[in-house]
């Protein structure tokens, strides 16, 4: 013992001189002081059954959270939820953050402090061995990768994007599905204002100012009419500008929109947003999509500078690679959310085809069906795990809400329809109710409240634009261009009044 001491005594001398980084020499440390009460902990977390769930959507979030409540008093299982974000998105009021409604942290909630027993690992799934049991995540700056074992798998990593093969659709759509979308939705639109209310633009504003949103679903319809309220509140700020030459266009392949809700109801909507100058194109599909303009399977071109694409779902690659029963990307799995014949293996979500006994159908891929496939899912391994019998997936929708822009919305509430601003108010107290933790609820309040008061925000703040800015006044100025310096000469100059 003595001369292990020894040696790790002159390895720590050793790192002293040279460069090495001082998580190494804490690691040597610990080695040294606490090398006889590590054997014991390692052997004990050894014997713990290791669950994974890889994606932090709605169905891996609500498996966690209950997780949580199961897990509570014990100590013998071991759950990590691996996300790519370190934060869960509350995705159905994502198209507010787009229109300014809300604040961008409104709707983000820290992974570390909605889970407290079960752990997190912010990285990006990159390989999954169902033979071996094991994941592969990379994460950090070099993206460098770890191999996490499990005993049980819970997959619930969504869907992606289909743009179909369709030509220039990848290139210049912008799609919606994280924060970083809403959030580049935002800035382009203020963008292409500010390019429009120029005077070299005088000849070429009509481009600039007509957006085309392809998909007459929820999230098309959502985003469509949210942002339209906010570029015409925007614009009231622009005097080269006027609001008759805003054009929104909607496309969609069915005959009415929101096929979902029926025909009443997407009727109703429909002429709500023709009635505020939207135009919704029928029975048609984008083709194609260069810089200058849209072209439609039906022959019309639409010049335009911003195509917004919510009209197809992929499966997630990882996925369909997987040795296992699939339709169209989406796993094949049991009443209980357990995909057959493959041990330990289950999927919730997007990514699951889940039986509906009730229907005799499929659940379809919404958030309320994934929070209690995610749950169910939960349980029903912890019965496994215990030996005791597993229950299963019951569940039929209590309704479907849709808002629409300028405090309307649609509504169908166990087989009850709803419009107007009474379904607009429901959509808000339904959501606000569902969104996870209290503090959030009050920040989303507040900017609701707020928003009744005051015209909407429309500054287009860019990360790269504010460093390239505060790089380029002090090169100008002849200092230093590191990041420290950049602050300290800021703060220099505010103090100074400069």
């Amino acid at each position: 013992m003595n001369n292990v001491k020894n040696a790790l005594s002159a390895t720590l001398e050793t790192a002293a001189r040279t460069d090495f980084p001082p998580r190494h020499i804490e690691m040597a440390t610990q080695l040294d002081t606490h090398d006889c009460e590590k054997a014991p902990i390692a052997e004990e977390s050894s014997k713990r059954t290791k669950v994974l769930i890889l994606g932090g959507g709605f169905g891996g979030i609500y498996a966690a959270l209950e997780f949580e409540k199961l897990l509570r008093r014990r100590q013998d299982i071991e759950v990590t939820l691996v996300s790519r974000d370190n934060f869960f998105l509350f995705t159905p009021m994502l198209h507010e953050i787009a229109a300014s409604d809300l604040e961008l942290n409104a709707i983000v909630n820290p992974l570390r402090k909605m889970l407290r027993r079960v752990d997190s690992f912010v990285g990006t799934v990159e390989r999954i061995e169902l033979a071996n049991r094991r994941v592969s995540v990379s994460h950090g700056f070099d993206h460098h990768s770890h191999d996490l074992y499990y005993d049980h798998l819970i997959l619930a990593l969504g869907c992606g994007t289909n743009f179909f093969g369709l030509p220039g659709i990848e290139t210049f759509a912008l799609t919606f599905k994280s924060l970083g979308d809403a959030v580049e939705l935002r800035n382009r639109l203020i963008s292409l204002i500010e390019d429009a209310s120029s005077e070299c633009a005088a000849g070429e504003r009509q481009p600039l100012l007509t957006v085309v949103v392809a998909g007459g679903g929820f999230a098309g319809v959502e985003t469509l009419g949210a942002i339209n309220d906010f570029v015409h509140q925007a614009i009231r700020c622009y005097p080269n500008l006027r609001s008759e030459r805003v054009r929104m266009v909607l496309v969609t392949p069915d005959e009415l929109i929101l096929p979902e809700l029926g025909p009443k109801l997407g009727a109703y909507a429909q002429r709500k947003l023709i009635s505020r100058r939207i135009e919704i194109i029928t029975d048609a599909r984008v083709k194609a999509a260069t810089e200058d303009g849209i072209e439609l399977t039906n022959g019309m071109k639409i010049p335009s500078r911003m195509l917004i694409w919510t009209a197809g779902t992929a499966a997630h690659p990882l996925l369909t690679a997987l040795p296992v029963a699939n339709e169209r990307g989406r796993i094949t799995v049991d009443e209980f959310l357990k995909v057959p014949e493959r041990a330990g293996l289950w999927a919730v979500g997007d990514c699951a085809l889940v039986p509906d006994p009730l229907t005799g159908g499929f659940h379809p891929p919404t958030a309320q069906h994934a929070i209690r496939e995610g749950r169910a899912a939960a349980r029903n391994l912890i019965a496994e795990i215990d030996g005791r019998r597993k229950k299963p997936l019951r569940f039929s929708a209590r309704g479907q809400l849709v808002a629409i822009g300028r405090r309307t919305g649609v509504a169908n509430i166990f087989g009850i329809n709803f419009s107007g601003f009474f379904a607009w108010w429901l959509w808000r107290t339904v959501y606000l109710s569902k969104l996870p933790r209290f503090e959030k609820k009050v920040r989303v309040a507040l900017d609701w409240t707020l928003d009744l008061w005051f015209a909407k925000d429309f500054a287009c703040i860019r990360a790269e634009s504010a460093i390239a800015a505060s790089r380029a006044t002090v090169n100008a100025s002849g200092g230093p261009t590191n990041s420290v310096a950049v602050e300290a000469r800021m703060i220099r100059a505010a103090a100074s009044g400069g």
